[in-house]
């Protein structure tokens, strides 16, 4: 067996500035608190936002129906996750008092939570304390995480279970005596019960690519030309994978995973379960039936994933890649390999969604926190310069935010029509503390200092925003007041209520029927229906009132706002209130 080199060893062990892990400790314990004051304050004080009340929905027909192998929404299959990210909910609701906006979303703010924990552990394998205190806080702050975090879904889960995978696989590289594999073939499991097959590609596909290239293209590029010495070559550098543990690892996983799909089916006679796996993870990769963004999404989506630290990526890669150092550019490999191989995967997919990118964010907060913790005459020019710029940019939107204090009456137009700034003293106060951070870098402009001035913006901004701004906005959303009218109305009684052409599993979830409420998309369905039921109120959009086979008076209606005009208006919801007359006359038309 072919012995590993000093500069492999080091690969492996990835340890190249050990300060001691208990250094480590109590400066990550502050990081993880700060990213709890920003992941939790206000969870549940937001109604919930677009895919969000899938979540919510499907786990409240889970407890009204105790069949929690069943994803339903509005009593119709809806099995497009795993089952886990549900029953996390579930879970959750043990906490909040029932299944809420709070219960919907706090899985993530954990998942998010233990993320970032988990990118400073990873972080600290490779570099020194400094880079991986400062890489777990970029990742805290960076805008798509924190959105997230706090956003009822299955993707940080699924970031925070890559990243477990990862850390255990390397770690049982390290030691094999261990059965640390064990733990990451189940973490992997697991993570794929919340959204799908990534749990398992991505941790194998990072750690395989990373330790096929650990010595860089050219070792790799030798020995191609001679098939048979480059496969026992691979197999040697991946004893990680390829040893006798992987067997019953992966067999433990296999069965942790097929488990609740199996009780599925033995409990509903129905393969749809399985289905589902073959259709979003397989043909949805290879040939995708929706969500078909082009080939360059990525290219521009992770500035806007990662902002505001996107506006130092392009000096962090270019940093990263000139790197020549033994060490150090070993190091800056794993973070390379991490970010490209997350990347390519997904752009060779047929399927891309600008959030689908949200795993490549640890392997990002990495390369951008080296960047501010290297020296600055260490750094090449062009590296400089667009850090500087970078920072400048940055500098300049923060100024600008000021504009929002302007009068409204001072607006131009239809910006006169929209509200005024939530929570004006605190935003002064943020954007004040925010100038003294930026006074603070521009005094001494080393890179370390721009990364402080950095974090102060991005932490001020991202808690204005998602625990004044967003919540005190909410009055302005008018979904969940038209339910709770709905009901009202109804007196609480949904008997004789049906829904045209509506798919709002949010709109379901704040009306709570106890039973499915009757759907229709074609007027003759409605129409039958009405014949034959004794239907007096009907939930539809405006815009598609005239195609109705029967006439209703809008006894409510969802509010619209000043800034809400053409189109939008056409959208939102009306209840009509049917009478004999309508039901008669529908009969009519059917005969």
């Amino acid at each position: 067996m072919a012995t590993l080199s000093q500069t492999e060893e080091t690969a492996a062990t990835a340890v190249p500035n050990s300060r001691g892990k208990r250094g480590l400790q109590v400066p990550a314990l502050a990081i993880v608190a700060l990213a709890a004051l920003l992941f939790f304050p206000r969870l549940g004080a937001r109604a919930l936002w677009s895919s969000e009340g899938r979540w919510a929905e499907i786990a409240r027909e889970m407890r009204l129906s105790s069949n929690y192998f069943w994803p339903t929404i509005n009593g119709k299959l809806y099995y497009d996750k795993p089952l886990l990210s549900y029953w996390l909910v579930v879970g959750a609701a043990h906490l909040t008092g029932g299944i809420n906006e709070a219960a919907a979303r706090l899985p993530c703010a954990v998942s998010g939570l233990i993320g970032v924990a988990l990118t400073m552990i990873l972080a600290q394998r490779f570099y020194d304390r400094r880079t991986a205190l400062l890489a777990g806080f970029i990742l805290a702050t960076s805008y798509s995480f924190v959105f997230f975090s706090r956003h009822a879904s299955a993707d940080v889960e699924t970031v925070t279970g890559e990243l477990a995978a990862v850390i255990l696989f390397l770690r049982y590289r390290e030691r094999p005596e261990g059965w640390s594999i064990v733990g990451a073939w189940i973490v992997m499991a697991l993570t794929s019960l919340t959204k799908g097959l990534l749990g398992f590609v991505l941790p194998l596909l990072v750690v395989g690519t990373y330790y096929s290239l650990a010595e860089g293209w050219k070792e790799l590029s030798a020995r191609v030309s001679r098939p048979g010495r480059l496969i026992a070559w691979m197999v040697e550098r991946n004893r990680w994978l390829f040893n006798w543990k992987t067997v019953p690892a992966a067999a433990i996983a296999g069965v942790v995973y097929y488990v609740p799909f199996a009780i599925s089916h033995a409990r509903m006679h129905s393969e749809a379960g399985i289905a589902m796996v073959f259709r979003e993870n397989i043909v949805r990769f290879l040939h995708p039936f929706d969500h078909r963004g082009p080939v360059y999404l990525y290219f521009g989506a992770i500035f806007a994933l990662m902002a505001p630290w996107s506006v130092f990526l392009p000096s962090a890669l270019i940093r990263a890649h000139a790197k020549r150092d033994a060490i150090e550019g070993q190091a800056d490999r794993f973070a390379l390999v991490y970010f490209w191989a997350t990347f390519v995967f997904f752009t060779l997919s047929g399927s891309r969604r600008s959030y689908y990118l949200l795993p490549i964010l640890p392997a990002a907060a990495m390369l951008v926190a080296r960047l501010f913790t290297e020296a600055r005459d260490q750094l090449p020019t062009l590296t400089r310069r667009l850090m500087n710029l970078g920072y400048f940019l940055l500098v300049a939107a923060a100024v600008f935010g000021v504009v929002s204090l302007i009068p409204l009456a001072a607006r131009p137009g239809i910006l006169r029509d929209y509200p005024r700034l939530p929570a004006p003293i605190v935003f002064v106060s943020f954007w004040l503390l925010a100038m003294a951070g930026v006074v603070y870098a521009l005094r001494d402009f080393r890179p370390f200092k721009i990364a402080l001035s950095t974090a102060l913006v991005a932490y001020l901004a991202l808690v204005y925003l998602f625990v004044f701004a967003m919540p005190g906005v909410e009055r302005y959303r008018s979904e969940q007041p038209f339910a709770q009218a709905v009901r009202a109305r109804l007196k609480d009684d949904l008997t004789g209520l049906a829904m045209y052409r509506v798919w709002g599993p949010s709109l379901v979830f704040y009306l709570s029927p106890e039973r499915r409420i009757p759907e229709f998309d074609q007027p003759e369905a409605l129409g039958k229906f009405a014949r034959e039921n004794h239907l007096r109120w009907l939930i539809v959009r405006e815009r598609d009132v005239p195609t109705l086979p029967f006439a209703g008076s809008p006894v409510v209606k969802e509010t619209v706002f000043p800034w809400e005009q053409g189109t939008r208006t056409l959208n939102k919801y009306l209840l009509l209130e049917l009478d004999a007359s309508s039901n008669t006359n529908s009969s009519r038309a059917g005969s």
